[in-house]
């Protein structure tokens, strides 16, 4: 219907409803009102009705309200279902239909573009599929047109889907790294160098990196983020951070297309099957028995990257063994170790003091080692002087 604008009572917000063809049209604000709602079909009724509106109808409210109930004509005789009015206020509320722009739904779009597998990439942005979906759904009610075709295998982008993803990274890009200026700048005029790195790669590896590199430049300034892979990914993909370090395996490899970064890599290290020595040596752990009692396997979980390494390489079936214990950090797993309570797979780099002290020690062949190499990955296009000395001298 035609977007007329009578005047409104003072005291009033008033509501101008035009019939679309849409599940929910957003209304705008009219007059002096500040009041932003939806219309949107629901099975059940709420609070006050107002019967026998016909579209473009004007209808005036107390700017206070909430839940209206319209028995309108056209929506009803269409779904057989009631259509309902959502006001909002106040900053901060929920509407149904259209939401607050949230980052995480550009960041899981940017994910989706890229796999085009809603399974990878909601394992990538470390989030139950389902929860995914419903955020790629906001998204494109926010949008207000589809952005992806869920009818194709793969799924593709749509037109829209297609000319949203630019101003989707820009958008990513522009504010990850505006937050970023602001804490730099909060710390005075010295520029820090950036880099996410895994928990165990940051306390093992990078820690000993850096104390090695500053001595070579003393006014080096680095602020490291330890975190998850996928985070690390995240970060470096918007570009919060100048440099990476991770871990590379033959079959298990970050879910990230480096193909736009240049990756250098650090250090060979093994995950080698280890246990407490006293606890092996009376309990007669070692991984070549198949007979007596299961040896304890503190276990990684499976979604995070050794997890995977280890269940890419390993026939865990066939050693007899039994997982008692699972956990994301290697430090936790190595504390338990020291306990006695069974044994993991570390890496070498993580344990190689209490190796060289024997307060651990490998209870398996060598067949049983796995090697992965922790890789650097940065674009050195964007660095300034300082993450150029460190880049090179890493």
């Amino acid at each position: 219907g035609k977007d007329r604008r009578p005047t409104a009572p003072a005291r009033h917000s008033v509501l101008h409803f035009i019939s679309m063809s849409v599940s929910f049209v957003e209304l705008h604000r009219i007059g002096a009102s500040h009041v932003l709602f939806v219309i949107c079909s629901a099975p059940q009724p709420y609070h006050d009705e107002f019967t026998g509106l016909e579209p473009a109808k004007l209808m005036c409210l107390h700017s206070n309200g909430r839940r209206f109930r319209i028995s309108n004509s056209n929506i009803s005789s269409n779904y057989s279902q009631n259509a309902y009015l959502m006001l909002k206020n106040t900053p901060g509320d929920h509407i149904w239909g259209v939401e607050a722009m949230d980052l995480n739904w550009l960041r899981d779009f940017e994910c989706l573009a890229r796999t085009l597998n809603f399974t990878r990439a909601s394992n990538e942005r470390n989030i139950t599929q389902s929860a995914f979906s419903r955020r790629i759904k906001a998204l494109e009610n926010w949008v207000g047109l589809p952005l992806v075709n869920r009818a194709t295998y793969p799924i593709q982008l749509t037109e829209a889907g297609q000319n949203f993803l630019p101003t989707a990274k820009a958008a990513i890009a522009q504010l990850t790294e505006s937050r970023q200026s602001i804490r730099d700048a909060d710390r005075g005029d010295t520029r820090f160098v950036r880099i996410s790195a895994l928990h165990t790669i940051s306390i093992n590896y990078l820690a000993h990196q850096i104390e090695r590199i500053q001595k070579e430049i003393p006014e080096l300034r680095t602020r490291v983020i330890s975190d998850s892979l996928s985070t690390c990914c995240e970060l470096l993909l918007e570009g919060a951070v100048d440099i990476m370090l991770v871990y590379y395996h033959q079959y298990v490899s970050p879910k990230i297309d480096d193909t736009g970064f240049e990756r250098k890599d650090l250090l060979s290290d093994k995950l080698i099957p280890v246990a407490a020595r006293d606890a092996a040596q009376r309990q007669g752990w070692h991984l070549s028995n198949r007979d007596g009692a299961p040896i304890p396997h503190l276990a990684y979980e499976q979604s995070s990257f050794l997890g995977q390494v280890i269940e890419n390489s390993i026939s865990i079936e066939a050693l007899n063994i039994e997982t008692i214990y699972i956990d994301g950090l290697v430090e936790t797993i190595r504390r338990r170790l020291l306990q006695g309570s069974g044994f993991a797979w570390m890496p070498q780099t993580a344990v190689e003091t209490e190796l060289q002290n024997g307060s651990l020690v490998a209870i398996g062949d060598q067949s049983l080692n796995i090697s992965v190499t922790i890789s650097a990955l940065a674009n050195p296009t964007y660095f300034d002087d300082s993450a150029r000395k460190m880049w090179s001298l890493l």
